[in-house]
């Protein structure tokens, strides 16, 4: 049963994670060398003469022809590219005016590519999947879809209002939901049992235990879930914080956006383009902080990256009683016991967020068809929803495509996961998104990363300083992109 589920999660997190195999020979699509790493760049970069071999085939006849463009997010895998390649057949079987095109590039040359398709004039339709972040290097270029789901009469109301909104930006509706990964809290129930204590919710709103499920409450039944190599939990003067054999709490494959975005949503750029850290998010950090190396529940660096929290999955490890961090995380519980199950989001000052990471299809603002895009758009996130989701292995945003997608995790888990909690979590995302974009991106993205490391790595720190040093740091890094 084990090894089957590490297959299944190695399989997962690849996909999950952009993850890149190598280009199929002889398809009908052109496939670049896959990149040895899944890390994408989140900045356009300079235009450089685009591989020959990515030149997409010519539509035939008199049909419209519509590019896809593959590659800023998921989709290079070999089983996704099938998939890929049987939805455009499937398309242009039924369809006599638009002809589909598919290209597919690989995550490491994608941005690149796409940059000099842009700049020689040569730009694809519609480029997808792809998530907040990866899309953000070409922010400027995508086209408002509001027009075309006004005069198609496009029913947005199979939606809730909220996972519309946050495709909602300053250049309008850039995208419809497509695949979804919410944020919910893992817990290890038999951890809670061993404790005595009663599980987390699994409700918006609901108490735990005649206490507000809120952060407060996280950091106290934190501390007593921690436990140390000679029984004493964190609440015992006899604890010892230099011998910890179990945690309350991770963050789990974190940043401080997305950890933030629990105290409230916020923008990290002002009106006038200077950076902002909203005052609920210092909060948030010096929260953290305290769990970390004053309250002991919270792990930190040195603890992540033990065998005790198995080398960097600490909630797989078994010795972590509960983690926030979003659903694509079903792709790594291969070590863990089954006897976990998921909880909603604690609230701050009576608010719940559950940051989201999710997945659409975009058109370029340069389509010389906007309503052919659309439709093959439309195609895409409904008649072919089914075939994509499975490959790119997401959760439908639909909600009467939900059912499917949790009976084939059933297989995995069986120990009857409460999927609900995931389900109503897209009620409450991050708006504006711990995603957003931020001036020179790259740049501003790595000082946040360097603040985060210090807080996990540094004893005796003053949080308000290093938030200070951080907001005159970013300060610099976005006055270099202007």
């Amino acid at each position: 049963m084990k090894s089957m589920k590490w297959i299944a999660a190695l399989a997962a997190l690849m996909m999950v994670l952009a993850a890149c195999g190598s280009g199929t020979e002889e398809t009908t699509t052109t496939v670049a060398a896959a990149p040895e790493e899944t890390t994408a760049a989140t900045e356009a970069p300079a235009a450089t003469e685009a591989p020959a071999e990515t030149t997409a085939p010519e539509a035939s006849g008199d049909a419209v022809e519509i590019r896809w463009f593959v590659g800023l997010g998921t989709g290079g895998n070999p089983e996704q590219i099938e998939a890929q390649e049987a939805v455009v057949e499937a398309f242009n079987a039924q369809s006599d005016d638009i002809e589909l095109v598919l290209e597919i590039v690989q995550n490491d040359v994608a941005y690149d590519t796409l940059s000099t398709q842009i700049a020689s004039g040569n730009a694809p339709d519609i480029i997808g999947p792809v998530g907040i972040r990866g899309a953000n290097a070409f922010n400027g270029r995508w086209l408002d879809l509001q027009p075309l789901v006004d005069s198609s009469g496009f029913d947005l109301g199979k939606w809730t209002e909220e996972q519309v909104d946050v495709w909602r930006t300053d250049e309008g509706l850039v995208g419809l939901p497509f695949g979804v990964f919410p944020s919910v809290v893992f817990y290890n129930k038999d951890l809670f049992d061993e404790a005595g204590l009663p599980y987390p919710p699994q409700e918006f709103g609901a108490d735990y235990d005649g206490q507000p499920w809120d952060m407060d409450t996280i950091r106290d039944i934190g501390q007593f879930l921690t436990v140390d190599a000679n029984g004493n939990d964190a609440t015992s003067p006899d604890f010892d914080p230099d011998n910890i054999v179990q945690f309350g709490y991770v963050d789990q494959w974190s940043e401080p956006q997305r950890f933030a975005t629990m105290f409230a949503s916020g923008s990290m750029t002002n009106a006038d383009g200077t950076p902002n850290i909203p005052d609920e998010w210092r909060e948030a950090f010096k929260w953290f902080y305290d769990g970390v190396w004053e309250d002991n529940f919270i792990p930190n660096a040195e603890y992540e990256g033990s065998e005790i929290l198995a080398a960097g999955n600490p909630f797989d490890s078994g010795n972590v009683a509960m983690a926030h961090t979003h659903l694509w995380y079903t792709c790594c519980l291969a070590g863990v016991e089954d006897n976990w199950d998921i909880a909603v989001v604690p609230e701050y000052n009576g608010t719940q967020t559950a940051a989201l990471h999710a997945d659409v299809f975009r058109l370029l603002n340069t389509t010389e068809h906007p309503e052919e895009a659309f439709e093959v758009l439309t195609y895409l996130i409904e008649d072919a929803a089914p075939e994509l989701l499975a490959a790119y292995g997401a959760m439908p945003a639909l909600d009467s495509a939900q059912d499917a997608f949790f009976a084939g995790l059933d297989e995995t888990y069986p120990q009857q996961v409460n999927w609900q909690v995931a389900k109503d979590s897209l009620g409450f995302p991050d708006i504006p998104s711990h995603e957003q974009d931020m001036p020179n991106f790259l740049k501003s993205q790595d000082r946040w990363g360097a603040f985060w490391s210090s807080l996990l790595s540094t004893p005796g720190l003053d949080v308000d300083a290093e938030i200070d040093a951080l907001l005159a740091d970013l300060a610099t890094i976005y006055a270099e992109s202007s």
